[in-house]
C-alpha cells in the first residue's frame, strides 16, 4: 500500500479567519493525538495538515471542507477544497478528469478530526475522532437560567468576533425580524454600545420579494418595537430574481430547504453588493433553529419528538458519522447545510459569521433538558426557542425582544419554488455530466 504521494490544498490561508492564535498553532492542534485542543481554535476554519503518512482535516461547523483521492503514477494524491467544482477543475488541469464524479468527493464532518493514513489501493475508510462532545441535559429546567446562559454565550462569541474585525468596517445582518436574526441584531447593537463604538456601523438588510410582503412588514415592526428603525434597509427584488437552479450550482446540493434558502440569500446578497461594492462583513442567525430544535417534526416522516430531543446534535450533524444514513459526500444536518450561507456569501465576496454555530453556544443548547421541558409535546418544543431567547435577551441585554410566529427566510417567496428534490438532484448531476 503506497503512502500519499502528494497533498494538494486548494483552500487559501487567507480564507481562514481566526479570532486568536495563528494557523501554525491551529494545524498543530488538529495533528495532535489529543483532539480536544481543536476546540481552542477560535474562528472560522477549514484546515488540512500532514505529518508523514498521516493527513488530518478539521473544520468549523459553518463552512465546508471536501476532499478527493486521485490516483497518479507515483501514488495517491489527496485534493482538499471547499467546493466540488474546484476539485473537478484541479483533476482536469492534471489530466485526471476521467477519475471524477461528484459522488466520489467526500465532506469532512463538522466536530470531528478526519484522519487518512497510508492511503492507497484499496482506499481505507477515514477515521473520525470527535473533538466536540457537549454534555446533554445538564441544566435545570429553568428557562430564565437557560436563556441567560444561551444569550450570554452568543454575546461573548460576537464580542470575540468583533474584536478581530476592522473597527471601521460596516456590519450587515440579513434580517427577517425572526428570533435568530433578531437576537443577533440586538446583541450586536448592545455590543457596539458597550464597546464605545457607533451602532451606525450596523445595518439590518431585509429582503422583500415582489412587493411589500409579510417578511418586510414583520422586520419593520420588530425594528419599530425595539426603537431601531434607523438600522433597517429593505432590499426589493422581483420574483424573477429567485433562481433555484442557479442556487443548486452555487451550493452544490439539492435538498429543497437549503436550495430555497440559498436562492433568496443569493438574491439579497447580489442586491447588497450592487448597492455597496465595498461591503464585506455579514453576521446571520443561521444555526439557531438547529440549536433549539425549531423544525416541524411533522414535515419529516423519519422523525419523532423522542428522536429529536434524545439524539445528540441531531440537527447540527444529522444521524452521526457511524450511522447508515450518514452521507460521505455531504455529511448531515447543518454540517451539510452550511453551504446555504457560506457558499452564497463567498459568491458575492462577503465574509459571513454565524455565531449560533459556535461550540460555546451549542454547548448551552445541548445542556438544555428538552425532554423534561417538552414532555412529549410538539407545541411546547416549538414555543421553547422564543421563551429561551426572549428571556435571555431581557436578562443579558436589558432589552425587550418581540417574538413573532415562525417565518423562515424564504417564506415570502414560497410560490416561486415549485420544483422537487428529484429535479434539483438531476440538475446538479447535469452540471457535472
Amino acid at each position: 500500500m503506497k503512502q500519499i504521494a502528494e497533498l494538494i490544498n486548494l483552500i487559501p490561508d487567507a480564507s481562514q479567519h481566526l479570532w486568536s492564535g495563528d494557523l501554525c498553532s491551529a494545524r498543530r492542534a488538529i495533528l495532535s493525538t489529543d483532539s480536544a485542543g481543536v476546540l481552542e481554535i477560535h474562528g472560522s476554519f477549514a484546515l488540512v495538515a500532514q505529518e508523514g503518512e498521516r493527513v488530518v482535516l478539521a473544520r468549523s461547523l459553518e463552512r465546508p471542507l471536501r476532499y478527493f483521492l486521485a490516483k497518479a503514477a507515483d501514488g495517491p494524491v489527496l485534493i482538499a477544497a471547499e467546493r466540488i467544482d474546484e476539485i473537478r477543475a484541479e483533476l482536469a488541469r492534471r489530466g485526471w478528469a476521467e477519475q471524477f464524479h461528484p459522488t466520489y468527493t467526500r465532506m469532512a464532518p463538522a466536530h470531528h478530526v478526519t484522519t487518512l493514513r497510508l492511503i492507497g489501493c484499496p482506499d481505507p475508510n477515514p477515521v473520525y475522532t470527535r473533538f466536540f462532545d457537549p454534555p446533554r441535559g445538564t441544566l435545570a429546567p429553568d428557562l430564565d437560567v437557560i436563556g441567560q446562559r444561551y444569550i450570554g454565550a452568543l454575546y461573548e462569541e460576537l464580542r470575540q468576533w468583533l474584536a478581530a474585525q476592522d473597527p471601521k468596517a460596516p456590519i450587515g445582518v440579513p434580517f427577517s425580524g425572526g428570533i435568530d436574526s433578531g437576537s443577533v441584531l440586538l446583541c450586536l447593537y448592545k455590543l457596539l454600545l458597550d464597546e464605545g463604538q457607533s451602532p451606525a456601523r450596523l445595518k439590518a438588510f431585509t429582503l422583500s420579494v415582489g412587493g411589500d410582503g409579510e417578511d418586510a412588514r414583520q422586520a419593520r415592526e420588530f425594528l419599530r418595537r425595539t426603537n431601531l428603525e434607523m438600522l433597517g434597509e429593505t432590499v426589493d427584488v422581483s420574483a424573477r430574481a429567485l433562481d433555484p437552479l442557479a442556487a443548486v450550482a452555487v451550493i452544490e446540493d439539492y435538498k429543497p430547504l437549503d436550495v430555497e434558502c440559498a436562492a433568496v440569500n443569493l438574491a439579497l446578497l447580489q442586491e447588497i453588493r450592487s448597492r455597496y461594492p465595498d461591503w464585506r462583513l455579514l453576521v446571520d442567525g443561521d444555526g439557531g433553529d438547529e440549536n433549539l430544535k425549531d423544525y416541524p417534526i411533522e414535515a419529516n416522516s423519519e422523525l419523532t419528538i423522542r428522536s429529536v430531543v434524545n439524539n445528540r446534535m441531531l440537527y447540527q450533524e444529522g444521524w452521526g458519522v457511524e450511522s447508515l444514513k450518514h452521507s460521505l459526500t455531504y455529511s448531515g444536518g447543518y454540517s451539510r447545510g452550511c453551504v446555504r450561507g457560506y457558499a452564497c456569501a463567498n459568491r458575492y465576496g462577503f465574509t459571513s459569521f454565524s455565531p449560533y454555530t459556535r461550540p460555546a453556544v451549542i454547548r448551552v443548547a445541548e445542556a438544555t433538558p428538552f425532554a423534561e421541558l417538552t414532555r412529549g409535546s410538539h407545541e411546547r418544543l416549538y414555543a421553547l426557542k422564543g421563551e429561551i431567547v426572549s428571556r435571555g435577551v431581557r436578562t443579558v441585554l436589558g432589552l425587550e425582544m418581540p417574538i413573532y410566529p415562525k417565518r423562515r427566510f424564504q417564506h415570502g417567496a414560497g410560490a416561486t419554488f415549485t420544483e422537487s428534490e428529484a429535479r434539483y438532484r438531476r440538475h446538479f448531476l447535469t452540471l457535472h455530466a
